[in-house]
């Protein structure tokens, strides 16, 4: 497979990744199996796909567990990332950025995975009680004590900053029956602004965020960020939670714990509404023999020569097939037709 670069280090990873949340977190549960998992996760290395994105809130921690079971046998093949800063409770989840912490959850991140260093240490979430100097100076001694090779952040969540423009509009209500005053806030101004300031204290490695054919506002302000200054970009969720794959159905439902069960798009109406989108995919996608979802993680790609798309799966069989997207190389013609899509109905 394709090799690509993350960061100033220019430290290699396959050009598609694998995602491993599914496994363990926030999808069909009643789908889900460690040996299943297992075999999922063997074939991503078999063919290349050398990224192992997970986070010790997976599960929480199982998803740790599980990858361990492979890095024991196959801990050269693999570039592991994980993730700390957030806690899992039985109904809610929390920022925790405290120094002391960060290092407790590395050490025992180590612990689970299996190995004795992250190669990818990523800041799940920034805790809004500490400073976020403080927290990326106590990973940033993980790398001098050598427990971790790089470092990572993950953009603030798009729900997130709904809720911040929501509040604002509020605020910037005129009269009765007036149209609101909307801010001219981007989607990620949150991240841009964190990035600035701890690019500050440590080289930042990597960014990761949410990138694809129906969700490609990172293409605005936060992929050049990272493109002129030489930073890795990890698209979470390339295939768009499995919608741009064709293989999801308009009200087929989901588990309650899943969380396309509460997800705006994934709604009997907007899937419906959203096909034409899986359609344009399908049209490009029959003039090379590729799937939808091979065609949609091919679009990713020709995004930046440092992306690298983390399509995630609990699948052998998915796994082996996104793994071949990486051959897949899409024309000027193709990209044209895939930006000529009609945008994507309902968001966070």
């Amino acid at each position: 497979m394709e090799r690509r670069t993350i960061g100033a280090a220019a430290l290699e990873v396959g050009a598609i990744g694998l995602g491993c949340m599914p496994m363990s977190w926030g999808y069909t549960e009643s789908q889900r199996g460690k040996e299943g998992s297992l075999r999922a996760v063997h074939a991503a290395l078999d063919r290349g796909c050398s990224l192992l994105d997970t986070a010790d809130m997976y599960g929480p921690f199982t998803n740790e567990l599980l990858v361990g079971r492979v890095l024991k046998e196959r801990r050269a093949e693999a570039f592991v990332s994980t993730k700390c800063g957030l806690l899992v409770g039985d109904q809610h989840i929390v920022a925790n950025g405290r120094p002391g912490y960060v290092k407790r959850a590395c050490d025992a991140s180590l612990r689970r995975l299996q190995t004795d260093r992250i190669d990818l240490y990523q800041l799940h979430r920034a805790d809004p009680e500490v400073p976020i100097e403080e927290t990326w100076g106590a990973m940033a001694e993980l790398v001098a004590a050598g427990k971790v090779r790089s470092l990572g952040l993950c953009a603030v969540g798009a729900r997130a900053v709904r809720q911040i423009r929501l509040s604002r509009t509020a605020r910037t209500q005129g009269p009765a029956g007036a149209r609101p005053v909307r801010p001219r806030a981007g989607l990620h101004d949150g991240t841009l602004t964190q990035l600035e300031r701890i690019q500050q204290v440590f080289p930042v490695s990597s960014v990761q965020a949410e990138l694809s054919v129906w969700s490609p506002e990172a293409l605005e302000a936060l992929l050049p960020w990272c493109e002129s200054r030489g930073v890795g970009f990890l698209a979470a969720m390339p295939l768009g939670n499995g919608f741009l794959t064709g293989t999801l159905t308009p009200g087929q439902g989901f588990e309650p714990e899943d969380i396309r069960a509460r997800h705006p798009r994934f709604t009997a109406e907007m899937m419906a509404a959203n096909q034409p989108v899986v359609a344009g995919l399908r049209r490009v996608g029959a003039r090379y023999g590729a799937t939808p979802g091979q065609v949609a993680l091919a679009w990713v790609l020709a995004q930046g020569r440092h992306v690298v798309p983390v399509p995630g799966t609990k699948k052998e069989r998915w796994a082996a097939q996104n793994a071949k997207a990486a051959d897949l190389r899409l024309t000027g013609e193709d990209l044209a037709e895939i930006a000529s899509l009609p945008a994507a109905r309902q968001s966070w």
